[in-house]
């Protein structure tokens, strides 16, 4: 089944064919709209030429830095997350040779090998790493033994919680909606 995340043809095309991309948008996926944060990838890719992980971490970080800016920006904060995305591309390339395909195939993983791997990445903490597990489990194929228990919640049959779930426009309102609902009860709890 091919990704539907942004709503751009191009952008979910991207983020289907390319797990680094997918990796990117994950990291991207904080205090902006999902669709956003997803449809990075693609903005970097556009203006870098490719989006190798050796060419985005050997990138000179103030000219990485200016091309996440160029508006559209590549986040609302694109000189922090400039840093975070070289940062990631550093790491997948020195500790998995540039395929990131390998934090979750290298030694036949299970489940919490997968999601101690993710939370090691810089930008990954331990949501970030349960969402992209459950993602890669819901929709990517990648269900090494015990991941739906390593994914938390988030690994959950049916969830409507995070963008592992968005398949199409109504999921992606249904997550909304979710969300919207435990902030309100979040703060009616306090």
């Amino acid at each position: 089944m091919a990704l539907w995340m942004t709503g751009d043809e191009a952008a979910d095309r991207l983020l289907d064919e390319d797990p680094f991309a997918l990796l990117l948008g994950m990291l991207l996926d904080q205090q902006v709209a999902m669709e956003t944060a997803f449809a990075g990838p693609a903005k970097i890719a556009d203006r870098l030429g490719d989006l190798d992980p050796r060419h985005v971490a050997d990138a000179d970080p103030d000219a990485f830095a200016a091309l996440c800016a160029t508006p559209p920006a590549v986040h609302r904060y694109p000189g922090s997350m400039a840093g975070r995305i070289q940062a990631v591309a550093r790491a997948v390339v020195d500790e998995y040779d540039g395929d990131v395909t390998r934090l979750w195939t290298d030694g036949d993983p299970d489940g919490a090998t997968v999601l101690k791997r993710l939370k090691a990445l810089p930008g990954f903490g331990d949501q970030k790493a349960r969402i992209f597990l459950a993602l890669l489990g819901k929709q990517r194929g990648v269900t090494p033994a015990g991941w739906r228990e390593a994914a938390g919640a988030y690994g959950e049959e049916g969830a409507r919680r995070s963008i592992a779930d968005v398949t199409d426009l109504t999921s992606l309102g249904e997550v909304r909606e979710t969300k919207r609902a435990a902030k309100a009860a979040a703060r009616a709890a306090r």
